[in-house]
C-alpha cells in the first residue's frame, strides 16, 4: 500500500525558512514526488516535483529561485526546502506520488501539512 506522510509546516515570519518533509512508503517501482499547494477558495498549485533520477526538478514561477527540492532514495524522503517565505506561500501543502503506467498507474496523496506566513 502507497502511503506518504508530511512533515515540517508551521507559522513562520516574512523572510523565514521551513523544511517539509515526504517520507514515502510502499512504492515499488521508479516513482516521481510533486508538491502541490491549495488555499481555500483557490486552484491547487503545482509547486514542485522530483523524479526517481533527479533530473531536471520543476519549479513553479511563483517559487522559483527561493524553493528547492531534493530527494535521499535511501531513506525514501523527499524534501521542500522554502526560503523567503511571502504571506502568499500560507496554503495546506501536500505531497503526491506515482508510479507505473497505464493500468499498472498508481497514486497516493499525503494527509497535508499547514503553512502559515505572517508576521
Amino acid at each position: 500500500q502507497l502511503q506518504l506522510v508530511e512533515s515540517g509546516g508551521g507559522l513562520v515570519q516574512p523572510g523565514g525558512s521551513l523544511r517539509l518533509s515526504c517520507v514515502a512508503s510502499g512504492f515499488t517501482l521508479d516513482y516521481t514526488i510533486g508538491w502541490f499547494r491549495l488555499v481555500p477558495g483557490r486552484d491547487r498549485e503545482g509547486v514542485s516535483c522530483i523524479s526517481s533520477s533527479h533530473n531536471s526538478p520543476y519549479y513553479a514561477d511563483s517559487v522559483k529561485g527561493r524553493f528547492t527540492i531534493s530527494r535521499d532514495n535511501a531513506k525514501n524522503t523527499v524534501y521542500l526546502q522554502m526560503n523567503s517565505l511571502k504571506p502568499e506561500d500560507t496554503a495546506v501543502y501536500y505531497c503526491n506520488g506515482d508510479q507505473g503506467f497505464g493500468s499498472g498507474y498508481q497514486e497516493v496523496w499525503g494527509q497535508g501539512t499547514q503553512v502559515t506566513v505572517s508576521s
